[in-house]
């Protein structure tokens, strides 16, 4: 008896220990920041904040123009206290679904709004989350980017609830906007057809399928994002070598962005930032 003792109060000792190496949680969230991402550490989420935004303008977003002038009114709704709705930014990789975003809070901090993103892993925290900012005077978007659920997902639920409430009512201080590259946020499987059922000329779709639509439903706004066409390549490119300091974009700079482009084997607003930034790079080094 004495023995089992002695050892429970070394292994006592050697987990105070381990838990003095470990880093603490912070005990308070710093609300004068303008953007957060949910951490976790020893067990515990916190709200860290992010000391250095990534503050893009929305004159900066090219050839979204009216995926643009919906999201802006939007968040213009919410952050006045009017009625706004929940949104689903999906379609094509590079095309400015999180740039669009992430612009937000370069317009809108002034009039209170403040981004907290929170990784899908950390989805199953939101409840958390919302009921550590209902008291606050701020308008919150939480950012979920490159959204994307396996069956199993406990995230799925979670996510479910924040957006359409359960027994207490949605926070009218909190909105959720995600990305993502599908529109159905959850895999679809061959075998969930059979369950469709035929009644005379109508098709219903089975349970699991609806189930799955159900979630991307309750984003009341969804904005789609295609694929840019050379033209619209060529027009970000532009306007990233312009703001990157040189002066012109001349048939040389167009070839080399073509060029650029085709090694990637895609051409859009993603792969025309890279382009601007390594050709802009590459001429101050020739200048050099």
């Amino acid at each position: 008896m004495a023995a089992i003792e002695h050892l429970i109060s070394r292994a006592e000792a050697l987990l105070s220990k381990l838990e003095a190496l470990l880093p603490q949680v912070p005990s308070q969230v710093d609300w004068g920041a303008l953007a957060w991402r949910w951490q976790v550490l020893n067990g515990r989420g916190h709200l860290q904040a992010v000391s250095n935004p990534h503050q893009i303008q929305l004159d900066d977003v090219c050839n979204v123009d009216a995926q643009k002038a919906e999201i802006v009114r939007n968040t213009a709704q919410f952050v006045k206290g009017f009625p706004a709705n929940n949104v689903l930014l999906t379609g094509a990789r590079g095309t400015g679904k999180s740039t669009l975003v992430k612009a937000l809070l370069s317009e809108f901090a002034k009039d209170g709004l403040r981004i907290i993103e929170v990784d899908k892993q950390d989805l199953v925290a939101l409840p958390e989350i919302v009921a550590l900012l209902q008291a606050r005077p701020e308008r919150f978007i939480v950012f979920c980017d490159d959204l994307s659920f396996e069956a199993s997902d406990p995230g799925y639920k979670a996510l479910k609830v924040v957006l359409d409430g359960s027994i207490s009512a949605t926070s009218e201080n909190v909105l959720v906007y995600a990305t993502s590259n599908r529109k159905h946020l959850m895999p679809e499987f061959m075998a969930e057809n059979l369950e469709t059922k035929y009644v005379g000329d109508e098709i219903r779709p089975g349970e699991t399928s609806e189930e799955k639509v159900s979630l991307s439903e309750r984003f009341g706004l969804w904005l789609s994002f295609y694929a840019f066409d050379q033209d619209e390549y060529l027009r970000v490119a532009e306007h990233w070598i312009k703001q990157l300091g040189l002066p012109e974009f001349n048939e040389e700079t167009r070839r080399a962005a073509l060029m650029f482009s085709l090694t990637r084997g895609a051409r859009s607003g993603r792969v025309a930032y890279q382009f601007a930034r390594d050709y802009a790079g590459r001429m101050a080094l020739n200048r050099q």
